[in-house]
Protein backbone atom coordinates (compact mmCIF):
# COMPACT_ATOMS: atom_id res chain seq x y z
CA UNK A 1 0.00 0.00 0.00
CA UNK A 2 1.34 3.09 -0.51
CA UNK A 3 2.91 5.98 1.79
CA UNK A 4 0.37 8.21 3.40
CA UNK A 5 -0.83 10.78 1.60
CA UNK A 6 1.46 14.40 2.45
CA UNK A 7 -1.55 15.88 4.27
CA UNK A 8 -1.52 12.85 6.79
CA UNK A 9 2.28 13.15 7.21
CA UNK A 10 3.43 13.04 10.61
CA UNK A 11 5.25 16.31 11.69
CA UNK A 12 9.10 16.56 11.81
CA UNK A 13 10.69 16.59 14.77
CA UNK A 14 9.81 20.78 15.13
CA UNK A 15 6.21 19.84 15.10
CA UNK A 16 5.30 21.86 18.44
CA UNK A 17 6.65 24.89 17.42
CA UNK A 18 4.75 24.68 14.01
CA UNK A 19 1.33 24.32 15.87
CA UNK A 20 2.43 27.18 17.31
CA UNK A 21 3.02 29.46 14.53
CA UNK A 22 -0.05 28.00 13.06
CA UNK A 23 -2.07 29.41 15.95
CA UNK A 24 -0.34 32.50 15.95
CA UNK A 25 -1.43 33.26 12.35
CA UNK A 26 -4.86 32.37 13.52
CA UNK A 27 -4.97 35.06 15.98
CA UNK A 28 -3.32 37.69 13.69
CA UNK A 29 -5.77 36.54 10.84
CA UNK A 30 -8.44 37.38 12.92
CA UNK A 31 -7.09 40.77 13.72
CA UNK A 32 -6.71 41.08 9.65
CA UNK A 33 -10.21 40.35 9.30
CA UNK A 34 -11.15 42.69 11.64
CA UNK A 35 -10.42 45.45 9.84
CA UNK A 36 -12.24 44.51 6.73
CA UNK A 37 -14.87 42.32 8.17
CA UNK A 38 -17.28 43.29 10.86
CA UNK A 39 -15.80 40.10 12.53
CA UNK A 40 -15.84 41.31 15.94
CA UNK A 41 -19.26 41.47 15.31
CA UNK A 42 -19.80 38.15 13.95
CA UNK A 43 -17.90 36.85 17.07
CA UNK A 44 -19.39 38.90 19.29
CA UNK A 45 -23.01 37.58 18.35
CA UNK A 46 -21.77 34.17 18.32
CA UNK A 47 -20.54 34.80 21.51
CA UNK A 48 -24.21 36.26 23.19
CA UNK A 49 -26.18 32.98 21.05
CA UNK A 50 -23.64 30.49 22.92
CA UNK A 51 -23.58 32.21 26.51
CA UNK A 52 -26.98 32.62 25.64
CA UNK A 53 -27.90 28.43 25.93
CA UNK A 54 -25.88 28.19 28.79
CA UNK A 55 -25.04 24.70 29.53
CA UNK A 56 -26.70 23.97 26.33
CA UNK A 57 -24.21 26.21 24.23
CA UNK A 58 -21.51 24.39 25.94
CA UNK A 59 -23.54 20.65 25.04
CA UNK A 60 -23.64 22.22 21.22
CA UNK A 61 -20.09 23.25 20.76
CA UNK A 62 -19.28 19.74 22.52
CA UNK A 63 -21.24 18.13 19.74
CA UNK A 64 -19.73 19.97 17.06
CA UNK A 65 -15.70 19.41 18.51
CA UNK A 66 -16.81 15.54 18.13
CA UNK A 67 -18.03 15.64 15.17
CA UNK A 68 -15.06 17.29 13.81
CA UNK A 69 -12.95 15.29 15.12
CA UNK A 70 -14.76 12.02 13.63
CA UNK A 71 -14.97 13.63 10.01
CA UNK A 72 -10.94 14.90 10.09
CA UNK A 73 -12.01 18.24 10.18
CA UNK A 74 -9.16 21.02 11.93
CA UNK A 75 -9.97 21.56 15.64
CA UNK A 76 -7.39 24.16 16.66
CA UNK A 77 -9.60 26.77 15.34
CA UNK A 78 -12.59 25.09 17.64
CA UNK A 79 -10.01 24.68 20.48
CA UNK A 80 -9.26 28.42 20.31
CA UNK A 81 -12.59 29.45 19.74
CA UNK A 82 -13.78 27.59 23.11
CA UNK A 83 -11.31 29.85 25.14
CA UNK A 84 -12.72 32.81 23.09
CA UNK A 85 -16.60 32.29 24.23
CA UNK A 86 -16.29 30.23 27.32
CA UNK A 87 -12.51 31.31 29.14
CA UNK A 88 -10.01 29.16 30.24
CA UNK A 89 -11.17 26.97 32.70
CA UNK A 90 -14.81 25.79 30.82
CA UNK A 91 -13.43 26.47 27.49
CA UNK A 92 -10.64 23.48 28.43
CA UNK A 93 -13.91 21.60 29.39
CA UNK A 94 -15.43 21.64 26.63
CA UNK A 95 -12.48 20.70 23.87
CA UNK A 96 -11.65 17.96 26.64
CA UNK A 97 -14.61 16.60 26.67
CA UNK A 98 -15.20 16.93 22.61
CA UNK A 99 -11.77 15.90 21.83
CA UNK A 100 -11.61 12.40 23.97
CA UNK A 101 -14.89 11.70 23.23
CA UNK A 102 -14.29 12.40 19.09
CA UNK A 103 -11.20 10.27 19.82
CA UNK A 104 -13.34 7.26 21.32
CA UNK A 105 -16.01 7.67 18.34
CA UNK A 106 -12.95 7.38 16.04
CA UNK A 107 -11.52 4.17 17.58
CA UNK A 108 -14.34 2.19 17.90
CA UNK A 109 -15.25 3.12 14.32
CA UNK A 110 -11.81 1.86 13.63
CA UNK A 111 -12.09 -1.46 15.81
CA UNK A 112 -15.64 -2.75 14.65
CA UNK A 113 -17.25 -0.86 11.75
CA UNK A 114 -14.36 0.58 9.36
CA UNK A 115 -11.52 -2.11 10.37
CA UNK A 116 -10.92 -3.23 6.91
CA UNK A 117 -11.20 0.49 5.37
CA UNK A 118 -8.43 1.91 8.34
CA UNK A 119 -5.99 -1.08 7.46
CA UNK A 120 -5.74 -0.98 4.17
CA UNK A 121 -4.94 2.89 4.32
CA UNK A 122 -2.28 2.25 7.18
CA UNK A 123 -0.88 -1.14 4.99
CA UNK A 124 2.64 -0.61 4.91
CA UNK A 125 3.19 2.08 6.23
CA UNK A 126 6.83 2.06 8.08
CA UNK A 127 5.58 5.03 10.96
CA UNK A 128 2.05 3.01 12.06
CA UNK A 129 4.12 0.00 12.30
CA UNK A 130 6.90 1.12 14.21
CA UNK A 131 3.83 2.61 16.84
CA UNK A 132 2.28 -0.67 16.35
CA UNK A 133 5.08 -2.92 17.50
CA UNK A 134 5.74 0.04 20.34
CA UNK A 135 2.15 -0.39 22.20
CA UNK A 136 2.07 -3.61 21.35
CA UNK A 137 4.86 -4.00 24.07
CA UNK A 138 3.97 -1.19 26.08
CA UNK A 139 0.38 -0.46 25.52
CA UNK A 140 -1.23 2.67 26.56
CA UNK A 141 2.19 4.31 27.61
CA UNK A 142 3.18 4.68 24.29
CA UNK A 143 -0.62 6.27 23.49
CA UNK A 144 -0.26 8.83 25.91
CA UNK A 145 3.59 10.13 25.31
CA UNK A 146 2.51 10.21 21.47
CA UNK A 147 -0.37 12.20 22.57
CA UNK A 148 1.64 14.84 24.07
CA UNK A 149 4.28 14.47 21.67
CA UNK A 150 2.27 13.36 18.86
CA UNK A 151 4.50 11.27 15.74
CA UNK A 152 0.88 11.04 13.81
CA UNK A 153 -1.68 13.88 13.42
CA UNK A 154 -4.48 13.82 15.66
CA UNK A 155 -8.04 13.01 13.56
CA UNK A 156 -5.68 10.27 11.79
CA UNK A 157 -4.13 9.04 15.04
CA UNK A 158 -7.46 8.15 16.56
CA UNK A 159 -8.03 5.19 13.85
CA UNK A 160 -5.06 4.16 13.52
CA UNK A 161 -5.28 3.35 17.61
CA UNK A 162 -8.05 1.25 16.64
CA UNK A 163 -6.19 -1.19 15.05
CA UNK A 164 -3.76 -1.62 17.35
CA UNK A 165 -3.56 -4.09 20.62
CA UNK A 166 -4.25 -1.26 22.83
CA UNK A 167 -7.44 -1.53 24.78
CA UNK A 168 -10.63 0.88 24.96
CA UNK A 169 -10.19 2.33 27.80
CA UNK A 170 -6.77 2.60 28.82
CA UNK A 171 -6.43 4.16 25.65
CA UNK A 172 -9.01 7.05 25.88
CA UNK A 173 -8.17 8.01 29.67
CA UNK A 174 -4.16 7.95 28.27
CA UNK A 175 -5.21 9.72 25.38
CA UNK A 176 -7.19 12.05 27.66
CA UNK A 177 -4.32 12.91 29.77
CA UNK A 178 -2.01 13.07 26.85
CA UNK A 179 -4.11 15.63 25.23
CA UNK A 180 -4.75 18.14 28.07
CA UNK A 181 -1.73 19.97 28.26
CA UNK A 182 -1.98 20.73 24.56
CA UNK A 183 -6.16 21.52 24.65
CA UNK A 184 -5.01 24.38 27.93
CA UNK A 185 -2.05 26.26 25.46
CA UNK A 186 -5.19 26.78 22.96
CA UNK A 187 -8.01 27.84 24.68
CA UNK A 188 -5.64 29.72 26.91
CA UNK A 189 -4.79 31.72 23.20
CA UNK A 190 -8.45 31.95 22.54
CA UNK A 191 -8.93 33.67 25.92
CA UNK A 192 -5.85 35.83 25.44
CA UNK A 193 -7.51 37.26 22.35
CA UNK A 194 -10.60 37.50 23.40
CA UNK A 195 -8.98 39.84 25.75
CA UNK A 196 -7.01 41.94 23.12
CA UNK A 197 -9.81 42.32 21.35
CA UNK A 198 -11.87 43.83 24.50
CA UNK A 199 -8.56 45.59 25.06
CA UNK A 200 -8.90 47.61 21.65
CA UNK A 201 -12.68 47.75 21.47
CA UNK A 202 -12.11 49.64 24.81
CA UNK A 203 -14.26 47.08 26.74
CA UNK A 204 -14.83 48.17 30.16
CA UNK A 205 -14.23 46.65 33.29
CA UNK A 206 -10.72 45.09 32.03
CA UNK A 207 -7.88 46.40 34.34
CA UNK A 208 -4.32 46.18 32.78
CA UNK A 209 -3.35 43.81 36.10
CA UNK A 210 -5.92 41.23 34.92
CA UNK A 211 -4.42 41.91 31.29
CA UNK A 212 -1.05 41.12 32.62
CA UNK A 213 -1.77 38.37 34.73
CA UNK A 214 -3.62 36.76 31.57
CA UNK A 215 -0.32 37.44 29.83
CA UNK A 216 1.95 35.63 32.62
CA UNK A 217 -0.48 32.64 32.49
CA UNK A 218 -0.35 32.46 28.31
CA UNK A 219 3.37 32.41 28.69
CA UNK A 220 3.75 30.11 31.44
CA UNK A 221 1.50 27.74 29.54
CA UNK A 222 3.17 27.87 26.56
CA UNK A 223 6.51 27.01 28.41
CA UNK A 224 4.74 24.08 30.55
CA UNK A 225 3.76 22.69 27.20
CA UNK A 226 6.87 22.97 25.59
CA UNK A 227 8.53 20.91 28.21
CA UNK A 228 6.55 17.92 28.92
CA UNK A 229 6.53 18.15 24.46
CA UNK A 230 10.43 17.40 25.07
CA UNK A 231 10.00 14.89 27.86
CA UNK A 232 7.69 12.99 25.63
CA UNK A 233 10.00 12.91 22.55
CA UNK A 234 12.69 11.87 25.33
CA UNK A 235 11.05 8.80 26.60
CA UNK A 236 9.59 7.79 22.80
CA UNK A 237 13.35 7.60 21.64
CA UNK A 238 14.37 5.41 24.81
CA UNK A 239 11.36 3.22 24.22
CA UNK A 240 13.23 3.25 20.47
CA UNK A 241 9.87 5.23 19.20
CA UNK A 242 11.44 8.96 18.66
CA UNK A 243 10.04 11.07 16.15
CA UNK A 244 12.56 10.37 13.63
CA UNK A 245 11.62 7.06 13.33
CA UNK A 246 8.26 7.50 12.55
CA UNK A 247 8.37 10.83 10.37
Amino acid sequence: MADLAPEQRAPQAGGFPTKWVAAAAILIGLAVLRIYLPVGDWLQSLNVWVVDLGPTGMLVYVGVYVLATVFFLPGSVLTIGAGFLFGVVKGTIVVSVGSTTGAALAFLISRYLARDWVSQKAAGNPRFEAIDRAIGLQGWKIVGLLRLSPAIPFNLSNYLYGLTSVKFLPCIVASWLGMLPGSVMYVYLGTAGKAGLDAAAGAAGRTWQQDALLGVGLVATIAVTILITRIARNALKEADLGTEGVT
